[in-house]
């Protein structure tokens, strides 16, 4: 099969990283840089890939499509896609819950859409992220191809719709509300004095995240991202009959750490510090 071209919509941190691998088995990887910023045009540059003007162009000349944004614009985006009537393959791989990834797939009607989730780190420094995939088994076949022989590793879960989102949120209601479960308790033992004591404790298990406090200021570095990820987590618990209230909190703690986007300066003590304000 002819090597093809892929567009990506948009090249954040894990979409310019995912983009990246698939120049190893594509024509060229297309991103559209009206309306970026600088920090997009930079990291697009950086990693390789392709600027066009408009999104018309990048949908005229991509037979894959990647979507990668944040959840919130995920609908608004293939809206603007089904809009010119893109007719290749659509790959859903932002963090929603499988309902709007279902009515994305209904939306575009003229294209062929797999759902997708990335689980893992972004695949740089040594990272190998795992791309779980879902939707016709011919499309699936394509991106599977797509990432071949990269790092980040693709997996098909079955032909609906939908369960790779589900798998995607089912772990991230785990892994990013055990962060925030860390920074309340670290605070709280800070408050009394007693920080490192609990750290010592939580040290003796190799396997908590509480022996990892220095992840905290990570966490909030990522908090803009993570907290409307666990809305869409606490929406999937909701549609299964399952209580909602926990992960909607963690993701209202997460609210706190919204100015602190990306900031790769933070500290422990400052994040702790911002956590505790009223």
């Amino acid at each position: 099969m002819d090597q093809p071209t892929v567009g990506i919509l948009h090249p954040g941190s894990m979409g310019a990283a995912v983009a990246a691998c698939a120049t190893t088995n594509a024509t060229a990887v297309l991103w559209c840089e009206n309306g970026r910023s600088t920090a997009s045009v930079e990291r697009a540059a950086r990693f390789g890939l392709t600027p066009v003007a408009t999104l018309a162009e990048l949908l005229d000349r991509s037979d894959i499509v990647i979507s990668l944004c944040p959840p919130a614009a995920a609908e608004d985006l293939a809206h603007d896609v089904a809009g010119h009537h893109f007719a290749g393959v659509y790959v859903e791989a932002n963090a929603i819950n499988p309902e709007r990834t279902q009515r994305i797939a209904a939306l575009l009607s003229d294209a062929t859409v797999v759902d997708g989730g990335v689980v893992g780190s972004p695949p740089v420094g040594g990272k190998t992220p795992t791309l779980y995939l879902s939707g016709p088994a011919d499309a699936t076949a394509r991106i599977e191809t797509l990432f071949a022989d990269t790092v980040v590793q693709a997996e098909v879960l079955g032909t609906e719709v939908g369960k790779a989102s589900a798998l995607k949120l089912s772990y991230a209601s785990f892994q990013k509300a055990s962060r925030v479960l860390v920074a309340l308790a670290v605070g709280m033992a800070r408050e009394h004095g007693v920080d490192q004591e609990l750290i010592e404790v939580a040290s003796r298990r190799t396997d908590s995240y509480l022996s990892e406090p220095e992840y905290v200021a990570k966490t909030a570095a990522r908090a803009w991202r993570w907290g409307p990820e666990l809305e869409e987590a606490a929406d999937t618990l909701a549609a299964a009959g399952l209580p909602p209230e926990m992960l909607r909190a963690a993701a209202s703690t997460l609210a706190r750490w919204n100015d602190a986007k990306d900031d790769g300066e933070l500290t422990l003590t400052n994040a702790l510090d911002r956590l505790a304000r009223p």
